[in-house]
C-alpha cells in the first residue's frame, strides 16, 4: 500500500515525456527506498538548473547567458537558420554533425483544434532575425505533418516581403508523420543535404 506522498510524488513523475505508470513508479521507488543518498544531489541539481537555464533570445535554445552556446559561437554561419519544433530537434541534429548553421526553436507547431496560434509558437524573433537582414537560407525542419506543413506554410506567407530569403524543406529520407527526433544521424545528414526549395 502507497502513501499519499509516494503517490503525489509518482504522479507528477508520469507527466514528464517518455514516463508511463511503471516507469514513475520505478523512479519514485529508487529515489526515496533504494539509493535515497542520491535524492539531495537531484533536487540541488533541478534547483539549480531552474534557476539558471532560460530561453535564448534570439533562437529559443536552451541558455545560461542571454544567447546561447550555437548562437554565441563566432565559427557558425548566421546566414543559415534551421528551423525546428522543439530543442530536442535542435539536439538530434547537433548530434549528426551535419549542420553548421544556426537555429532557431519555435516551441511547437501550430495546432488549431490545441489552442496552438502564432502567438503561442516563437514566431515574433524569427521575423525579428529575418528583419535584420542577416538571414540569407531558412531550412524547415518541422515535422512532415499536417500541422508541421500548416506551420510551414504560416512562416512562408509571412516573411517579410523587403527581404530575399531562400526557403527550403528537408524531408528526404524521413518518414511521413515522422519527426526530427526520432531520425538517425545518418537520416539527418540526408535529410539536410538533400533538401529541396519549399514553395
Amino acid at each position: 500500500m502507497s502513501t499519499s506522498a509516494f503517490e503525489n510524488l509518482q504522479k507528477h513523475l508520469k507527466q514528464l515525456p517518455g514516463l508511463g505508470y511503471r516507469s514513475a513508479e520505478r523512479i519514485a521507488l529508487h529515489l526515496l527506498v533504494e539509493k535515497p543518498e542520491r535524492l539531495p544531489a537531484l533536487v540541488a541539481a533541478m534547483t539549480e538548473a531552474a534557476a539558471a537555464v532560460r530561453r535564448c533570445t534570439r533562437c529559443g535554445n536552451i541558455a545560461e547567458a542571454e544567447h546561447c552556446v550555437i548562437c554565441a559561437a563566432e565559427k557558425r554561419d548566421r546566414a543559415i537558420v534551421c528551423v525546428v519544433e522543439h530543442v530536442p530537434d535542435l539536439v538530434a541534429i547537433e548530434r549528426s554533425g551535419a549542420f553548421r548553421g544556426t537555429y532557431h526553436v519555435l516551441h511547437g507547431k501550430l495546432s488549431p483544434i490545441h489552442g496552438i496560434g502564432p502567438d503561442q509558437l516563437n514566431l515574433a524573433s524569427l521575423h525579428a532575425r529575418i528583419a535584420e537582414g542577416d538571414v540569407a537560407e531558412l531550412i524547415l525542419a518541422l515535422p512532415n505533418d499536417v500541422e508541421g506543413e500548416a506551420t510551414c506554410h504560416y512562416i512562408t506567407e509571412h516573411l517579410p516581403p523587403d527581404r530575399e530569403v531562400k526557403l527550403t524543406r528537408i524531408g528526404f529520407g524521413l518518414p511521413s508523420g515522422g519527426g526530427v527526433l526520432y531520425a538517425d544521424s545518418v537520416t539527418l545528414k540526408s535529410a539536410l543535404e538533400g533538401r529541396r526549395t519549399y514553395l
